[in-house]
């Protein structure tokens, strides 16, 4: 771009997975009330939410615990289990994860996807005496994938008792509740799975960053020290216990979504691209060497997405019907060799 010409408005932000749908009720409610308490101490402990989360699942609140976002209890969890080994996780998959386990003072063991999906079976072959951790992603982030009760059997079949399974759900509630496998159930049934949600994605609290993790309650013990460094706030809690309140307006907005979503995947498909089925709210997009030019043309529109895995793919959020219409034009423009830019007025 000439720098003496305006850079486009962003109109749709499709890079960062947020969810569209508007607050759930009663959560902003919940925060405006908070706001009057910030100054008191309360429930530093998360006590309140972690039975109240319990409930919902169906498990003991000792089963359960409470942390500041999934990526923080993904850390937290970890440096308290790795003890210096390997963590075996796919790839491409969530993009924070080789820094999180760097983090953790472990070394990092990334298994290629097989057709956009986690190669389970490769995973276990991966497993060596210094493997501590299994990290799974159902649905992977970013390919949209999962993987079923009777695929994690198998493979939990063939992981040693000396380690630990972390699956991320953290899309799970966009998925197809008969493709993806029950992760919170097997947690209840097999100590060595641990299981970590967020209310940043269905439950739109992203700005507020709170999540949970399900576990054996050994697990749950060893992770609890930590969590007077890793609190969550006042708001955010009685923001969270609000959404879970209005959990049949979560589902119907996930529904939404997920139709929205099956809808774009169509018209990816029908423009001639091979587009992985997403089980979550966003589309992973391969042009091969033109995917950073892919994500520039889009920016010259006001549509902001991203590469990622060293410029694999691209990840598209699902947005509003405006936006992935625009999303879904420019694709077929860029597919077709259209790919002039925008007019420089400063707006897209």
């Amino acid at each position: 771009m000439n720098g003496d010409q305006p850079l486009p408005t962003i109109r749709h932000q499709l890079s960062l997975n947020e969810n569209f749908a508007a607050p759930l009720p009663g959560v902003r409610e919940a925060i405006v009330h908070s706001s009057d308490r910030v100054n008191l101490t309360l429930d530093a402990m998360s006590a309140g939410l972690t039975r109240t989360i319990a409930e919902h699942v169906g498990l003991d609140s000792t089963e359960v615990f409470v942390g500041p976002g999934s990526g923080a209890l993904l850390q937290q969890f970890l440096t308290t289990f790795v003890g210096g080994g390997e963590i075996v996780y796919a790839w491409p998959s969530f993009e924070m994860y080789p820094l999180l386990v760097r983090c953790a003072g472990a070394t990092p063991v990334a298994v290629p996807l097989r057709d956009d999906a986690h190669d389970l079976a490769a995973m276990a072959d991966a497993v060596t005496d210094r493997t501590k951790i299994m990290l799974l992603c159902n649905p992977n982030n970013p390919t949209g994938t999962v993987f079923g009760d009777d695929e994690l059997r198998a493979f939990l079949d063939r992981i040693p008792s000396s380690v630990r399974i972390l699956i991320d759900e953290a899309y799970a509630d966009f998925a197809d509740r008969s493709a993806i496998a029950r992760g919170i159930d097997l947690a209840a049934e097999d100590p060595r799975v641990s299981v970590v949600r967020t209310f940043s994605k269905s439950h739109g609290l992203l700005g507020l960053r709170v999540g949970y993790l399900v576990a054996n309650e050994a697990v749950v013990s060893a992770l609890t020290p930590g969590s007077y460094f890793f609190r969550v706030s006042t708001v955010a809690q009685d923001a969270a216990l609000a959404a879970l309140r209005a959990e049949d307006v979560m589902r119907e907005q996930c529904a939404e979504v997920a139709a929205e979503r099956d809808r774009v995947h169509t018209g990816f498909t029908e423009l001639g691209l091979d587009v992985p089925r997403s089980h979550g709210n966003f589309h992973w997009l391969r042009f091969g060497e033109a995917n950073d030019e892919f994500v520039r043309f889009c920016d010259e529109f006001g549509v902001q997405v991203r590469t990622l895995a060293d410029g694999a793919g691209v990840r598209v959020t699902v947005g509003t019907a405006e936006a992935n219409d625009l999303v879904l034009d420019l694709t077929r423009r860029f597919l077709a060799g259209d790919r002039a830019g925008a007019p420089r007025t400063g707006s897209a």
